[in-house]
């Protein structure tokens, strides 16, 4: 690295590191004194009206604390997404009475609501009321999405459907620590038919997770109503998925919306998911329900006398109340998004709602955002009550101890011999396996149909059935459910999910993406304590062709490097051994990537295996020295054993060293370029050519070359647009992935 670079980079941690000190909030532990808000929803057979009277004083409150927000946000021309948030108020409040933090939490699948998620928070005390206002959208602590914070959720939300996946592994893993496990997740109208979603809902039902989906059925999506742009009605496809629905009027009458919460709960503890969904008001059994209806409902004759007549819009016309309304308390929004969803004149969505050009004062003073005297009664009374003590704790650091063998355990193991040909997948099964005999009730495994190929079958046996789940050809849906599983305890746990290193490559992409928005507590976005297994990578998956190709499973991987603890590429079985091994016994982010080829079990240079069962994983293993080498090869995994082979054929002057992952140690690829005159890389993946830009490993060893005087030069794949169909060594050549490449790239740098 440049003088140049080492400074940027420092300068890039300096940055950062007085980001978090500047924070309130992003800490290793926070500890809160929160309002006595609980609710045991199992416990209680109705709400009575103390109860009612309290959790809609806080709802106001929060409510009000959103729109002083939005009044804050639009002083320097920034709206948000208003509408939607003071719309997940009402469910929210009810939640977070019944959240413990222990075996009952939640999670908000339509992120954008997130000024609602805060607002809630604020109002019990997890955040600081001023913070909410005045940070929202401008800082670390409370940014524009839901995030983790005091009190909040784990499940950072940025894309719509991603999160019910992602909650049905959360609900798996905490079900297996606690059977009165129970997790709410709140969903809009927008992201349940989106193809993860469904998945997602699927997982929840072959698992019969303890889950429950309440739906803020409002209308209004981002451009325009539901009917304009998906009229589908949710209930029997979220049904058909295996989701039962419990239908209620509103998620605005709390206590009807309690009961449905009741009978959620009780279908959880049977291992039943259910979707809460708002079917609303419209005219039936004699009831008319018309402008007429709204005004009374609502004690806001004024308001709704003033824009019908607006629009020319009788008062006796009758009308559809959606059971979640967009905009909720906000009035003139709110009645704007009513006329909307009827395809009245004047209709408007407000899911991005704003508090431009409105006066703040004018707004919180409307009826809807004003309690009763019951209600103010409650709220001061609350208020005034005994704070709670809850502590919010970060996940563990990556590197910390997780699931480890003993050295009785490791005596039990049996790996292939020295000079035997076998796949890397034998080393891989075995470690897996002999982690779960270990750890029977700490190892999580998700599978997509293909257990007897990616080897997971031997350690599924080992642990019991609530701690695995097969989700066949679902492989998006199943790294998002491992994902889950990472969040559901703090205790040492092995969370993996495998199948073909396609897949992550394309469909499952989403798995990894996650990765890459998922706060920790203390501010910092991380990879979770998933190992996600990538079998079958590189250029040859057994006369396949292109259907099974992993060409670019090195370059991903090196994506996504700042939130992975550690990236393993084994170069034979008894390395896979000891990477699945390490793996395991590290919490934090993994990729590991087993070859299906059968590769040479490697030696040393006295003829001992090169790997043994109580080894400890390095990222270089030096294979073979040389006195006076002038060339070092680095070869990647499985590519180890040909280059082991040219540098038998270079009689002594090339070095072999064997990258077993990354990151590479620090300072390593500075010291090869001050011993060696060149460098030659090989990798079984797409490098591409200096023309098209070189990535890879290959690209990884060029940039760093490129601030010393070293030469390199670099095997792999530069053209992966035409095959053969054949076998592991006949693909190779074709790609010129060959012990002579290596040998001629060698010569020519000397």
């Amino acid at each position: 690295m440049s003088n140049y670079s080492q400074a940027a980079w420092k300068a890039q941690q300096d940055r950062n590191d007085q980001l978090i000190a500047d924070s309130k909030y992003m800490r290793p532990s926070v500890t809160s004194q929160v309002l006595p808000l609980q609710i045991d929803v199992g416990g209680t057979e109705t709400l009575d009206a103390k109860q009612i009277a309290t959790l809609q004083a806080l709802e106001i409150e929060a409510a009000r604390i959103s729109i002083s927000s939005l009044a804050s946000l639009a002083t320097i021309g920034e709206l948000d997404h208003l509408g939607g948030g003071l719309d997940l108020i009402p469910s929210l409040m009810l939640t977070l009475a019944a959240t413990d933090y222990d075996k009952v939490h939640y999670t908000i699948e339509n992120a954008h609501a997130s000024i609602g998620y805060y607002s809630s928070l604020g109002a019990l005390g997890f955040l600081d009321r001023d913070s909410v206002v005045h940070q929202f959208r401008r800082g670390l602590d409370v940014p524009g999405h839901v995030s983790w914070v005091p009190g909040g959720t784990q499940l950072n939300g940025g894309r719509l459907g991603v999160m019910i996946p992602v909650a049905a592994g959360q609900a798996m893993g905490m079900r297996a620590r606690n059977p009165q496990s129970w997790v709410v997740c709140h969903c809009g109208d927008a992201g349940w038919i989106a193809g993860q979603a469904l998945n997602g809902f699927n997982a929840a039902d072959i698992g019969n997770l303890p889950l429950t989906f309440v739906m803020q059925r409002n209308g209004i999506q981002l451009s325009d109503s539901n009917k304009n742009v998906m009229d589908k009605d949710p209930r029997p496809i979220v049904e058909a998925m295996g989701v039962e629905i419990i239908e209620t009027t509103s998620l605005f009458d709390t206590a009807e919306m309690f009961q449905a919460y009741k009978q959620a709960n009780a279908r959880a503890m049977e291992g039943r998911p259910t979707m809460i969904y708002p079917t609303g008001y419209s005219s039936a059994d004699g009831t008319k329900v018309d402008f007429n209806w709204l005004a009374e409902r609502f004690g806001i004759a004024a308001e709704v006398e003033a824009i019908t007549s607006k629009h020319g819009v009788s008062m006796d016309q009758e009308i559809w109340v959606p059971g979640a309304m967009m905009s909720y308390r906000d009035i003139g929004p709110m009645l704007e998004c009513l006329l909307l969803v009827n395809d009245l004149p004047g209709g408007e969505g407000h899911h991005d709602g704003h508090m431009k050009g409105r006066d703040e004062a004018e707004v919180l003073a409307n009826p809807m955002l004003t309690r009763t005297p019951e209600q103010q009664v409650a709220f001061n009374e609350i208020s005034a009550a005994a704070k709670v003590e809850v502590t919010t704790n970060a996940r563990p650091a990556a590197g910390t101890a997780n699931l480890t063998l003993s050295t009785e355990q490791l005596a039990e193991v049996s790996l292939p011999g020295v000079g035997k040909k076998t796949s890397a997948r034998a080393g891989s099964e075995v470690a897996y396996a002999a982690v779960a005999k270990a750890h029977p009730n700490d190892v999580f495994i998700v599978s997509c149909d293909l257990n007897p190929s990616t080897k997971l079958g031997k350690a599924a046996a080992q642990i019991p059935a609530q701690n695995q789940i097969e989700l066949s050809i679902e492989e998006l849906a199943a790294l998002l459910v491992a994902d889950g599983l990472a969040m559901s305890s703090y205790k040492p746990q092995v969370n993996v999910v495998s199948t073909f290193s396609a897949f992550f490559e394309g469909i499952a992409r989403e798995g990894l993406e996650l990765w890459r928005y998922q706060r920790n507590l203390n501010g910092v976005n991380e990879g979770l304590n998933v190992i996600m297994h990538m079998s079958h990578v590189g250029a040859c998956t057994g006369r396949d062709h292109f259907s099974g190709w992993s060409l670019d499973w090195v370059t991903l991987a090196i994506g996504y490097l700042p939130y992975v603890d550690r990236f393993y590429a084994p170069a034979d079985a008894r390395g896979a051994f000891v990477a699945v091994k390490d793996a395991c016994a590290r919490y934090g982010a993994h990729i590991v990537a087993i070859p299906r080829d059968n590769l040479l079990v490697l030696s040393n240079e006295q003829g001992n295996a090169l790997y043994n069962t109580d080894s400890e994983w390095e990222a270089v293993t030096p294979l073979r020295k040389h006195d006076g080498a002038k060339i070092a090869i680095l070869a990647l995994g499985a590519t180890a054993g040909i280059a082991l082979e040219a540098a038998e054929q270079l009689g002594g002057s090339a070095d072999v060293y064997v990258i077993n992952g990354l990151p590479l140690p620090d300072g390593f690829l500075d010291g090869i370029f001050g011993e060696y005159d060149g460098v030659v890389t090989v990798e079984d993946g797409i490098i591409g050519t200096r023309t098209t830009g070189v990535r890879g490993f290959a690209g990884l060893v060029l940039s760093a070359a490129s601030c010393t005087s070293a030469k390199t030069e670099h095997i792999g794949i530069v053209d992966p647009r035409i095959a053969p169909s054949e076998g592991h060594e006949e693909i190779w050549e074709h790609f010129g992935l060959t012990s002579g490449a290596i040998a001629a790239a060698a010569k020519s740098l000397t």
